[in-house]
């Protein structure tokens, strides 16, 4: 452990934070990147140093969010670093593309659930009503925001009931979210690391080949069952396959820009256009939607013609 690698690493993080609050709209998605400057230090360094770095690194953040007046902040980037650890640990044991995201998914909820379950007990409130208060509160600072600034009473009224209501969807769609959240922190540490260690000269672990990627066959039939489920008079059961659709979804979304990064690959697409495809994308909800049904449907179509590939082979 080095004085410039501590430095490195609290920098780094201290960058993101700075990013994500200062740079508008996109800010928020950059604050997901927490994880990458541990993930890169305990990787280049090994897990006893990169632990240690990682460690002086929080310290250095607790004490800025002790001087910002920002406690919180430090669970959230403990929780982001430990992470970054997890992680790298994956990528020394070089599992799949798939396996890496699915393990490092769930070690990612078990300590979301772990900190949650501390933060419980020690404020004596349950997770369940933390997390309606937290949404609750933002939302009424939203609204008080616009009621100081001159809005209507009734467009406030309105507000008041739009938060309402986006509150009790929030409530039965929070698994999905989590779980969702969770994947997509992975996803994208996993995926911007490649090229920042190639840069730095870091081994990056043989993931196998992300473009090849797809969703396992025998998930259309949870995709079939929670739609069925969704018709069903039992609202405990309606619940649980919403959460299970959004969920399936998402995973059959990754599918299809799994496909898009073939097609990309397999016809030479200049990288301006690749990035101007991927804003689109993530700007447009429709493309989603697409990317979603191209996932699902290639599971007969074959785009990329993997079990034509398959078949060949044997």
């Amino acid at each position: 452990m080095t004085i410039s690698n501590i430095l490195g690493c609290t920098g780094s993080v201290i960058f993101v934070l700075l990013a994500s609050v200062w740079i508008p709209f996109f800010g928020p998605l950059l604050s997901l990147l927490t994880p990458l400057p541990f993930l890169f230090y305990t990787s280049k360094l090994g897990l006893k140093e990169g632990i240690k770095v990682s460690f002086s690194a929080l310290l250095a953040i607790g004490i800025l969010a002790k001087l910002l007046g920002e406690p919180n902040l430090v669970i959230f980037y403990l929780q982001l670093g430990i992470v970054g650890v997890i992680l790298s640990e994956l990528f020394k044991r070089e599992y799949s593309y798939s396996r890496t995201i699915f393990g490092g998914t769930l070690l990612v909820l078990l300590v979301g659930f772990a900190f949650m379950l501390f933060v419980s007990i020690t404020t004596g409130e349950t997770p369940t009503k933390m997390i309606d208060t937290s949404l609750q509160e933002n939302i009424d600072a939203m609204v008080g925001f616009y009621e100081k600034g001159g809005l209507e009473p009734e467009k406030v009224a309105n507000l008041k009931e739009f938060g309402s209501i986006f509150l009790n969807l929030f409530k039965k769609i929070y698994p999905a979210i989590a779980v969702i959240s969770a994947g997509l922190i992975v996803w994208l540490n996993v995926v911007i690391s490649k090229p920042l260690f190639r840069i730095k000269g870091v081994r990056y672990p043989d993931l196998g080949r992300a473009d090849m990627w797809r969703a396992p066959e025998s998930l259309v039939w949870g995709l079939i069952a929670a739609g069925f489920a969704m018709l069903l008079p039992i609202s405990a059961l309606n619940s649980a396959a919403l959460n299970a659709l959004i969920i399936i979804t998402v995973i059959y979304m990754f599918n299809g820009l799994s496909i898009v990064l073939f097609l990309f690959k397999k016809y030479n697409v200049p990288a301006l256009t690749r990035y101007v495809i991927y804003l689109i994308i993530l700007l447009q909800q429709l493309s989603i939607i697409i990317l979603a049904l191209m996932g699902i449907f290639d599971q007969w179509i074959d785009f990329r013609k993997i079990h034509s590939k398959a078949r060949t082979t044997e």
